[in-house]
C-alpha cells in the first residue's frame, strides 16, 4: 500500500488515495441516494401533516385539556348507575368468550381442510383458505356491523362477529400447526393399525395441543378488547355504556368504566399465563 506524508499530499494523490481506499471517501453515489431518500420521506411527511389539517391539534388543544381534565375529576359517583356499567362489563367477558369458544371448535375441524399434510387434494384446500382469508381479512368490526344489521342491536351481534373473525384467524394458525408436526408419531399410530380418527387422535392432537390451547387463551383476551370496540356500533357489552356517556359529555364515567375494563383484560391476562403455564410449561409462560 502507498504511504503519503503530509508535505507530498496534493490532487494526485488525494485522487490515488481515494481510488486505492474507495470505502475510506464514501460513495457519492450511494450518499446522493440516501440524502434523496430522506429528502423524500421529509417531503412526504410534510405534505401528509398539510393535507390532514394537522395543525388542528393545536387548534383545539384547550378543549382536549378540558376534556381530559373532566375524566379525572369525579363528581356525583352516587348516581353513575354501577349496575349497568359492570352488567355491561359481564356481558362483554360473555361475549368473547361465547364467541371464542365457538371459534375454537369449528376452527379446529376447518383447520385439517386446510393443512396440506390432512388434506391432500389441491382444489378443497385452496378452497378453504381462501374462505378463511375473507373471514379474517373482514375487520371484527365491519363484522359487527353486518350482524347488527342482520339480527339487530344487542350482544348476539357481537358473538357472532367474534365468532366469524376467530374462526378465520384460528383455522389458519391452526392449519400451520399440524402442517409442522412430526411426521414419525404419526406413522407410529398409523403402524399400528389405527384408522384416521384414532390418528388424528392419537397422533396430531398431542402435538398442537399446546399451540391449540395458547392461541385459544390469546384469541379470548383479544376477543376481550374487540368486544369492547363492538359495543360502540351496538353489539352489546360494555362499548354501547361507554358511547352512550361519552355522547351525553360524562366523561368521568367514561374514565371509569374504561379503567375498569383494563382491570378486568389485565385479570384476563394473569390467568391466562397460569393457564398456559399448567398446560405447556415456562415456555408458555
Amino acid at each position: 500500500m502507498r504511504t503519503f506524508t503530509l508535505a507530498a499530499v496534493g490532487p494526485a494523490e488525494i485522487e490515488a488515495a481515494r481510488s486505492a481506499n474507495p470505502k475510506a471517501f464514501g460513495d457519492p453515489l450511494r450518499r446522493t441516494l440516501v440524502i434523496g431518500s430522506w429528502a423524500v420521506i421529509l417531503g412526504y411527511l410534510l405534505y401528509s401533516l398539510w393535507l390532514f389539517e394537522f395543525w388542528k391539534l393545536f387548534a383545539s388543544s384547550d378543549n382536549a385539556v378540558r376534556m381530559i381534565t373532566r375524566m379525572f375529576v369525579w363528581q356525583d359517583m352516587d348516581t353513575w348507575m354501577y349496575a349497568q356499567i359492570y352488567k355491561g362489563i359481564a356481558e362483554t367477558i360473555a361475549m368473547a368468550f361465547l364467541g371464542t369458544l365457538l371459534a375454537t371448535i369449528l376452527a379446529l375441524f376447518i383447520a385439517f381442510a386446510a393443512a396440506r399434510n390432512t388434506m391432500p387434494l389441491f382444489l378443497p384446500r385452496q378452497a378453504t383458505r381462501r374462505v378463511l382469508d375473507v373471514l379474517r381479512g373482514v375487520d371484527q368490526v365491519i363484522w359487527g356491523l353486518v350482524f347488527v344489521r342482520a339480527v339487530g342491536l344487542g350482544p348476539l351481534a357481537g358473538v357472532l362477529a367474534i365468532f366469524v373473525s376467530d374462526t378465520g384467524t384460528l383455522a389458519k394458525l391452526y392449519s400451520e400447526a399440524i402442517e409442522n408436526i412430526d411426521r414419525k408419531q404419526v406413522e407410529g399410530v398409523t403402524s399400528t393399525g389405527a384408522d384416521g380418527v384414532r390418528t388424528i387422535r392419537y397422533g396430531i392432537l398431542p402435538q398442537i395441543l399446546p399451540v391449540f390451547i395458547s392461541l385459544s387463551l390469546y384469541s379470548f383476551e383479544s376477543s376481550t378488547r374487540s368486544a369492547t370496540i363492538l359495543g360502540l356500533v351496538g353489539a352489546g357489552g360494555v362499548g354501547m355504556v361507554i358511547i352512550e356517556r361519552f355522547r351525553a359529555g360524562l366523561f368521568d364515567q367514561v374514565a371509569f368504566v374504561v379503567l375498569n375494563v383494563l382491570v378486568v383484560i389485565a385479570v384476563i391476562d394473569w390467568v391466562s399465563a397460569k393457564i398456559r403455564k399448567r398446560f405447556i410449561g415456562e415456555r408458555g409462560h
